[in-house]
C-alpha cells in the first residue's frame, strides 16, 4: 500500500482508535506500582501517541502532497534523476505520452467536451534532465474548428518536495482553467504541470549548478522545446507563462525575470526571493558570486536592467512569513521602468493548499490576460 493510499490512512486511524480504547480498558489493570505495570502503561501511551501522529501526518500528506511515496519520505530515492536517454536522438523524441485520463471533477468523458490530462515523460536535449509531468489540453484543442490553432501555454510548478499529481487533483489547476474558460474569463490554455525538483531528492532551486543539474536551462530551453515539438503551443514570444507555489513560486518569478522572451508572465504564490542554502539544496553556487547574485531577485532588480515581463506575487497579512519581503519586492519592481507587477494580498492565509486554491482562479485570469496564442 502506497504512502498516499486511503487504505493506509484508514488503517492508521483504526489502529489509533483501537490503541486508545485498549488503553482506557486496560488502565485499571496496569495501575499497580510494579515494573511490568509501569512498562505496560508507558508502552500503551507511546503506541497510542505514535499511531495518532501517524494518522495526522498521513492526512496532512494527502492534503498537501509533501511526499509521493515511502521511498520519498525516508529519503531512499538516491537516483540523481539526471540521465542520458538515447531515445531522444531516435524516433521517440524528448516528450513521450505515458497515459491519458479525464479531467478530475469534469463530467464529460470525450476530450472535445471535457479536455484531457496526459501524463508524459520529458528528457531535455541540452541538459539530459528527465522528469515526469502532466499536460492539460483544453476541450478546444480537440475540436475540428481549432485544429490549426496554437494555444497559450502555462508551466505550473509545485513547491518542494511536492508532487506533480497534486497540481491536478489537489490544487485543481485543470478543472479550474476549464471552468474559467467556459465562463469566458480566461482563454483556453495548455497547462504543463511538474515539480521544480527535477533531480530528486535534491532541491536545485531552478539553478544551473556548476558541475551539476542545469535546472534553469531545462526550464528555459529544454521544456519549451519538448512541449512545442509535440503540442500546438504558442511558438512566438508572449505566448508562454509560468506559475508556481512556494519554491515553485520563486522559480516562476526568477525564470520570468531571467528569460522574459520565453516567459511573458510569471506568478509566484507565496514565493521567496532568493535561493536558500540548506541540507536539501547543498552547495548550489560553488563559489560563483555572479550565479549567487543572479539567484537573488532583489539583487537582480538593483544591478541589472529591468526585464520586460509581467509578474504577480501573493501573500497574506496574517499567516504568511513572506508578507514584508513581498511588499518590499512590489515597491522595488514599481521603481523599474519595464517590469510590471501585480499582487494578491489576502487578509489571512497560511502557506498551504487551501490558501493557494483561493489564489489560483484570479492568478489564471491574470496570466491569461497577458498571453497571446500567436
Amino acid at each position: 500500500m502506497g504512502l498516499t493510499s486511503n487504505k493506509v490512512l484508514w488503517l492508521a486511524i483504526v489502529i489509533a482508535a483501537v490503541l486508545f480504547i485498549g488503553t482506557v480498558w486496560l488502565w485499571p489493570r496496569l495501575a499497580r506500582q510494579h515494573w511490568r505495570s509501569v512498562s505496560g502503561r508507558v508502552g500503551l501511551l507511546l503506541a497510542t501517541q505514535v499511531a495518532l501522529f501517524a494518522s495526522v501526518g498521513l492526512a496532512a500528506n494527502q492534503a498537501f502532497g509533501f511526499y509521493a511515496s515511502w521511498a520519498d519520505l525516508f529519503g531512499t530515492e538516491t537516483g540523481q534523476g539526471v540521465v542520458v536517454d538515447h531515445s531522444v536522438h531516435g524516433s521517440g523524441g524528448p516528450l513521450q505520452v505515458v497515459s491519458t485520463s479525464e479531467v478530475p471533477g469534469v463530467r464529460a468523458t470525450r476530450p472535445e467536451r471535457g479536455g484531457q490530462i496526459q501524463k508524459v515523460d520529458i528528457v531535455g536535449r541540452r541538459t539530459h534532465i528527465a522528469t515526469p509531468a502532466y499536460v492539460y489540453l483544453p476541450p478546444e484543442y480537440f475540436q475540428p474548428q481549432y485544429r490549426t490553432r496554437t494555444f497559450p501555454t502555462t508551466v505550473v510548478l509545485t513547491g518542494y518536495p511536492g508532487t506533480a499529481r497534486s497540481l491536478v487533483d489537489k490544487l485543481n489547476y485543470p478543472s479550474t482553467a476549464q471552468r474559467l474558460a467556459r465562463d469566458g474569463r480566461v482563454q483556453p490554455m495548455i497547462l504543463v504541470m511538474l515539480r521544480p525538483t527535477v533531480a530528486p531528492p535534491r532541491d536545485t532551486e531552478c539553478v544551473d549548478i556548476p558541475g551539476g543539474p542545469q535546472t534553469e536551462t531545462f526550464f528555459a530551453k529544454d521544456l519549451p522545446d519538448a512541449v512545442l515539438g509535440h503540442y500546438r503551443g504558442a511558438k512566438r514570444p508572449g505566448g508562454w507563462g509560468i506559475v508556481g507555489d512556494s519554491t515553485g513560486g520563486y522559480c516562476a518569478l526568477k525564470l520570468a525575470m531571467h528569460h522574459p522572451r520565453v516567459y511573458a508572465a510569471g506568478a509566484g504564490l507565496s514565493p521567496y526571493y532568493e535561493a536558500p542554502i540548506d541540507p536539501t539544496t547543498g552547495d548550489l553556487f560553488h563559489g560563483d558570486a555572479k550565479l549567487r547574485n543572479r539567484a537573488d531577485l532583489f539583487w537582480l532588480l538593483r544591478h541589472e536592467p529591468a526585464p520586460d515581463t509581467s509578474l504577480l506575487v501573493t501573500s497574506s497579512k496574517a499567516g504568511e512569513h513572506n508578507y514584508k519581503s513581498t511588499m518590499d519586492f512590489i515597491q522595488r519592481v514599481q521603481a523599474t521602468d519595464r517590469t510590471r507587477i501585480s499582487s494578491i494580498i489576502l487578509d489571512s492565509g497560511g502557506h498551504n493548499f487551501n490558501t493557494w486554491r483561493r489564489e489560483i482562479p484570479p492568478t489564471l485570469q491574470w496570466i491569461s490576460g497577458r498571453l497571446s496564442d500567436h
